[in-house]
């Protein structure tokens, strides 16, 4: 434990600092395309509902016990459960989640590069027309060539990194109070415009009139369930690493609750914001992920300052990524830090080095290395597989597993900060008993592909 060098010296300057920074976490890519995609497969408003219920039964119990293991821990995610689970292999928690934070954020940075390109090209011009053959064929193009995506995710990588080398007050924390509430004004700006679009109507009684026959479908549950606990980022220990830097005074239950809300009105405003503009040029609410690089842009072509939209739609869509990139690359930074007793800067280049190697397989995969494929998937499908299917689930179960049953009950309650009897009777009940179940359902689901 002597080379805990600098870990805990390092602490949010405020709660609020702390509370967008967490959300910044959560808020990402995910919230923006994968939102809207999920609930339009699942029914709308339906999925809505069960979402939000699961996000407030499930997720923001789990996110507290997350929370509690860092603040309690004060180190890095792997030293924290040294310290609080000496001479067991509760640790090895700890280092599947650094493994997971460097997966994630490999081919997280390649698609981060992908969207730098479009707003690139926005910016110049280039996308205000559609090109050659379509945009689905520019795309093609692009994401195959086997050297100039390199350079977006490159660049992406650096710009984490160097907000990173900064620290948590200087670095993190200064620059999420930057991207979030910019996130959010140009969030609600889209939405607002997507609202005054021919056809909006559709989209929103879409997301807000519930089909009450789609509750007897439990695939709405499945799906509702999977993303309540993938877009609040637990299980990956990269909120453990975040709580570790919180000062003794700033209680958990408030942020948690705050960090739950917000990325919920996020995801909601996202999907406002994508489904009045997919309803009103008469395209799929179930398109997934070429939604952003294919059609969107079609749609943007079609708008009245089509190119203006393109370029603010792209400015979000970094930002939200850079904002999660940041938390993804700090686990390793802070595990790294501790370990070898290096420098922060000497950490964040170790760390960023490794993830950009393993990008490029990530980026190659769909071009040179596309023959490598196990189950028609490719490198970065394989990645997103294994960390979505087995390693946060599997993260977060552990972790409820360590804190519902490992710690005493004093302890758990004691690092939970709860102060209502009855509310800590709940939280108890939620992590001993229920969430267990629920991961184990939604790994088992996701991994027989149910």
């Amino acid at each position: 434990m002597s080379q805990q060098s600098g870990i805990g010296q390092d602490q949010w300057k405020t709660r609020l600092g702390f509370m967008l920074a967490a959300m910044g976490s959560a808020v990402g890519l995910g919230n923006i395309w994968r939102f809207p995609y999920v609930a339009g497969e699942s029914g709308g408003a339906t999925f809505l509902l069960v979402y939000l219920a699961f996000v407030f039964l499930i997720g923001v119990p789990l996110l507290l016990t997350e929370f509690s293991i860092g603040k309690a821990g004060k180190m890095d995610a792997v030293g924290s459960f040294k310290k609080l689970a000496p001479n067991t292999k509760w640790h090895l928690t700890g280092i599947m989640g650094v493994i997971g934070g460097i997966l994630i954020l490999s081919f997280y940075s390649v698609v981060a590069g992908w969207s730098i390109f479009y707003l690139y090209q926005y910016v110049t011009g280039a996308f205000w027309t559609e090109p050659d053959g379509g945009f689905g064929a520019a795309f093609d193009a692009w994401i195959t060539n086997p050297l100039a995506p390199l350079f977006w995710q490159a660049l992406f990588l650096i710009v984490t990194m160097v907000i990173v080398m900064r620290g948590i007050g200087s670095g993190i924390e200064r620059a999420n109070n930057i991207l979030m509430p910019g996130l959010a004004i140009l969030m609600i700006f889209m939405a607002g415009y997507g609202m005054t679009l021919d056809g909006a109507g559709e989209g929103l009684a879409f997301l807000f009139t519930p089909d009450w026959s789609k509750l007897a479908d439990p695939n709405v549950y499945l799906m509702a369930l999977g993303q309540a606990f993938f877009s609040l980022s637990i299980g990956i220990c990269g909120m453990l690493t975040y709580s570790s830097y919180l000062k003794e005074k700033d209680k958990l239950p408030a942020a948690t609750v705050g960090v739950g809300l917000m990325d919920t009105l996020f995801a909601v405003i996202a999907g406002v914001m994508v489904f009045t503009a997919v309803f009103s040029f008469g395209v799929e609410p179930t398109s997934g992920p070429p939604l952003v690089f294919i059609i969107l842009p079609s749609i943007f072509e079609s708008m009245p300052a089509g190119g203006l939209i393109g370029v603010v739609f792209f400015v979000l869509l970094v930002m939200a990524a850079l904002s999660s990139a940041l938390s993804l690359l700090e686990l390793p930074v802070a595990y790294i830090h501790r370990t070898l007793g290096l420098t922060r800067k000497a950490a964040t280049a170790i760390a960023g080095s490794i993830i950009f190697v393993f990008g490029i397989a990530a980026s190659l995969g769909f071009g040179i290395w596309s023959h490598i494929q196990v189950n028609g998937n490719n490198i970065l499908d394989m990645m997103d597989n294994l960390t979505a299917n087995i390693i946060l689930p599997l993260g977060g179960l552990l972790m409820a597993f360590f804190v519902g049953w490992y710690l005493t009950r004093d302890k758990a309650i004691q690092f939970s900060e709860i102060e209502s009897p009855l509310l800590q009777n709940i939280w108890l009940i939620i992590i001993r008993f229920v969430a267990p179940v629920v991961l184990l359902i939604i790994m088992v689901t996701s991994l027989l592909g149910i």
